[in-house]
């Protein structure tokens, strides 16, 4: 009898081995650790407007360690329905979808499998993983915690306006030029009224409709983007509540349900992607619209894993202490504008971002808008310089954005600006990224890089005297490491310098050219206390001090 148990219990757990093997084996779908996973369903109803009438469609997703990750599907046209996914593990998942249709069986309760494999790209973004915040930190990083620079290019209209071919011919030189990042709308909004197609985004304003046709158009440029190794920030909902054109964009016209409903399907559409979300572009989010950012924020992102999200404020307008608190707002963006007046530049050199940082939840500060070079054919490559080395020096070092008045609104030669009272004559999109201003961008990323630039923290205190208390736009930034045994000053004009040497270290020297991409020597005069040398060069400099 015993014999008998023991050949029946031989049988069963070979029966169950087996079993598990033919289960795995039959899991043929496959894809690349943090490579975009897509699943498509096919709904057993047809809605009459499915982002009203299916409230919500989630997929929760099982990684092999037993995690899970939820995220939510969209409508894709017709009875066609998707999710797109980004995996962060190799090996087995499992996935399960819960629709608030529970009479819909194409969409409630499906079930799958997928077999995650390492990535062959050499991209960082595909190695090292999807951008995030880690609380705590002021600086963005991949999944495996390498710090993240951001130096993002403005292309607002490109993935509305692009032809294949100059879509290519931007990602590839926005990347050789050592760009992280490319800034681009995903709706109509007020600087372009319809796509290259002549299609919107939405019908209506009190009750909407989407249209799928006009995102294809959007899916194509973000792939190709990540496939050149570059981040997307897609603005989600254009916001400007005042100019012209303001009636186009969907987060001044549209109410609190709509605008939620709308931004949900788009950050489902994209969530897949290497991404950090702008919710809202170029907005006033303070005062009476406090409480709708917020609560569109809620709705949004709170029940769902995501990105880091930010809101891009209009010019010269700062939200960080009344986001801060919120849990879905992981990222400080904000607008310095376009200028190069006194208002301007002691804004960012001496503004909310450099006095309050300290103050709240740690998270990066980035400047996504300022001096775009030619607006107004007053901004030049020295103005791009001073405004981007002032902004990410006067909060700890996280990034910076450039933007080019020919670029942003993707300009044909001889095109003028939509609704932006363009008189004519700005340079188009091709030749401005070859500005000198846009290649010079290229130079400081590199140079910030060559740094352990996320060790790095403003200190002008160390600085004996500061040049731009009597004239605004010769104000010297500093940072440095918490050690003392790295700083870096950026030096606009000639001037004698001394700076505060209170631990007596002693510094070898460097001086790096933001113009010409060059280093060179040197000469420091060390005192006790003190380090002392001149800036007589013909542009703004920078130098760097490593102790010995």
């Amino acid at each position: 009898m015993k014999n008998l148990i023991f050949a029946v219990s031989i049988v069963f757990c070979f029966s169950n081995l087996f079993a598990q093997n033919v289960i795995k084996s039959e899991v043929t779908d496959r894809t690349e650790i943090w490579g975009k996973y897509e699943i498509s369903f096919s709904s057993s109803k047809t809605y009459d407007n499915p982002i009203y009438d299916v409230k919500d469609f989630k997929i929760t997703f099982t990684a092999p360690s037993g995690r899970t990750k939820t995220v939510r599907g969209f409508w894709d046209g017709g009875t066609d329905w998707k999710v797109r996914f980004l995996p962060d593990e190799t090996g087995e998942w499992d996935w399960r979808t819960d629709c608030s249709d529970k009479e819909n069986p194409g969409l409630h309760n499906q079930t799958g499998k997928f077999i995650c494999n390492p990535n062959i790209s050499e991209d960082p973004i595909f190695q090292k993983g999807a951008i995030q915040h880690e609380p705590g930190k002021y600086y963005l990083s991949y999944n495996d915690g390498t710090p993240f620079f951001w130096l993002a290019c403005t292309a607002w209209n490109g993935a509305l306006k692009s032809t294949n071919e100059e879509w290519k011919h931007y990602l590839t030189q926005r990347k050789a030029n050592n760009y992280s990042v490319i800034q681009l709308v995903t709706t109509e909004w007020r600087g372009c009224d319809k796509n290259a197609e002549g299609l919107t985004a939405i019908d209506g304003t009190g009750y909407i409709h989407i249209h799928p046709e006009f995102f294809k158009r959007i899916d194509q440029k973000i792939n190709e983007a990540n496939a050149e190794g570059l981040v997307v920030s897609p603005v989600i909902l254009w916001a400007l509540p005042f100019g012209q054109g303001r009636e186009l964009s969907p987060g001044y016209t549209l109410p609190l349900d709509e605008a939620v409903l709308l931004s949900k399907y788009i950050v489902a559409r994209y969530q897949g992607n290497h991404v950090v979300w702008t919710l809202g572009g170029d907005g006033r989010y303070y005062d009476d619209q406090e409480l709708k950012w917020k609560e569109i924020g809620r709705r949004v992102f709170n029940d769902i894993d995501h990105a880091p999200v930010t809101l891009h404020p209009h010019g010269r307008s700062f939200v960080g202490d009344i986001y801060a608190p919120e849990d879905w707002y992981g990222l400080m963006g904000y607008q310095s504008s376009h200028s190069n007046s006194e208002g301007t530049v002691n804004w960012i050199n001496k503004g909310p971002m450099s006095q309050m940082w300290s103050k709240l939840k740690p998270m990066p500060y980035i400047n996504m808008e300022p001096n775009y070079e030619e607006i107004g054919f007053r901004i030049t490559a020295k103005d791009v310089r001073n405004a981007s080395y002032w902004s990410i020096f006067a909060t700890p070092v996280a990034g910076v954005t450039y933007g080019a008045n020919g670029i942003w609104p993707w300009l044909a030669e001889g095109e003028k600006i939509l609704n932006h009272n363009d008189k004519g004559g700005v340079t188009g999109w091709r030749k401005s990224i070859e500005f000198p201003g846009s290649i010079e961008m290229g130079y400081l990323a590199k140079f910030v890089n060559s740094l352990e630039w996320w060790n790095l923290y403003p200190a002008n205190e160390i600085l004996a005297e500061q040049p731009g208390e009597k004239t605004y736009n010769h104000w010297i930034s500093l940072v440095k490491s918490g050690d003392d045994k790295t700083i870096v000053a950026y030096i606009p004009e000639k001037t004698k310098v001394t700076l505060f040497n209170p631990k007596g270290y002693q510094y070898s020297a460097q001086w790096f050219n933001p113009v010409t991409n060059k280093y060179s020597e040197a000469k420091i005069i060390q005192g006790e206390n003190t380090i002392k040398f001149t800036h007589d060069f013909n542009n703004d400099m920078l130098i760097i001090l490593k102790k010995k």
